[in-house]
């Protein structure tokens, strides 16, 4: 069987949250091949609630946890794609990964791994099945095409 060839070509663009704020989101290009294949099945959103400025963006402190999260994440995923983190979106006061994997089992046990080395956070964990990548999908609404304003 052929390795599933997994995009790492991402985009980012603001979007407005509810109250009128800034959120950046930011996504992974290119999924229609792992969708075709219906080995990810299941949504988990994991979401960091901060304490945001008054634009509702976290401090720099927390954007470098972040970023270092978000790389240790990746890094894992990479080398062994059970999930793939396909959505970042960070504003109003909230950071939320989204990664659609094939084993909520796996993926909880390889997560709980990465984020061993970091200070505990307060994370909020959410699951679900989504075989049509419906999440992604709208997600994906949010980019803006070269040439755009």
């Amino acid at each position: 069987m052929a390795k599933l060839r997994i995009s790492d070509d991402w985009w980012t663009a603001p979007a407005e949250g509810d109250g009128g704020t800034l959120i950046l989101v930011t996504g992974r290009r290119a999924m229609d091949n792992v969708i075709a294949s219906g080995l990810y099945r299941y949504r988990v959103e994991v979401t960091w609630p901060y304490e945001g400025d008054e634009k509702g963006l976290p401090a720099y402190a927390d954007s470098k946890v972040m970023e270092e999260v978000t790389d240790a994440l990746n890094d894992c995923f990479d080398r062994d794609p059970v999930a793939i983190l396909t959505g970042i979106y960070t504003g109003d006061g909230q950071r939320n990964w989204v990664f659609y994997t094939r084993s909520l089992h796996i993926f909880q046990r390889k997560f709980n791994e990465v984020m061993a080395p970091f200070p505990t956070l307060p994370l909020v964990f959410e699951a679900e099945e989504d075989p049509d990548w419906q999440e992604y999908r709208e997600m994906s609404q949010c980019e803006v095409a070269d040439g755009e304003d």
